[in-house]
């Protein structure tokens, strides 16, 4: 993956997470919220979190949970930790790339995904890495906006796609079902939240 691209989207993340919050939670806090609590309700054991952001999960956290929550914005890392630290929580905070993860293959019983693999310049490495460290009977979940299947709606978000791609670096119109199932996973579960466009999927790191 070039280098330089995923630079520029680090960079675009840092200069974007001072307004992070006041867009996202501001336009659409209510249905997002309710989407998260029911997301980290299916959670167990211990808990790998990607792309923790601000930390806009975290109230959802389980009490006395083991989890561990990773960024590549070290901007938004700092407000993550700051948010964590109002809600006296014990997460443990690192720095690190989702497409060469610094754990050993195995590790965690939950991985959770909220509007990463919009994101992550390559999203089939980003996904093989979350199966390598989900250990075989554990869970990768995930909430994500996907391109409609409807032809129309479809041909419109590859339309549009150049522009949020050139302001924040995220794709519009990724078809991240299919990117999951190319990483090896099996998807167990899949819902529509808002019309074709917003998911929750669950899936296993089969691993034989």
């Amino acid at each position: 993956m070039n280098r330089s691209l995923k630079e520029s989207i680090k960079h675009k993340f840092d200069r974007y997470a001072p307004y992070y919050d006041l867009v996202m939670e501001g336009l659409f806090g209510h249905t997002l919220r309710k989407w998260r609590k029911r997301l980290w309700e299916r959670t167990s054991g211990k808990i790998l979190e990607v792309g923790v952001g601000t930390g806009n999960n975290m109230e959802f956290y389980p009490p006395g949970a083991d989890i561990t929550a990773i960024d590549f914005s070290p901007i938004m890392l700092g407000k993550a930790k700051k948010r964590a630290e109002r809600l006296g929580l014990a997460v443990k905070i690192m720095e690190m790339d989702i497409e060469k993860l610094q754990f050993e293959d195995d590790t965690f019983d939950t991985v959770v995904s909220t509007f990463v693999f919009c994101t992550v310049p390559d999203p089939i490495q980003g996904l093989k890495e979350l199966r390598r460290v989900t250990k075989p009977e554990g869970k990768i979940l995930f909430l994500e906006h996907v391109r409609s299947e409807k032809p129309l709606f479809g041909l419109l978000m590859d339309f549009l796609n150049p522009l949020p791609r050139f302001l924040i670096g995220d794709n519009i119109n990724r078809n991240t079902i299919e990117n999951i199932l190319r990483s090896g996973m099996k998807i167990e579960y899949s819902e529509n939240l808002a019309s074709d466009i917003f998911k929750m999927i669950i899936a296993s790191p089969n691993k034989e």
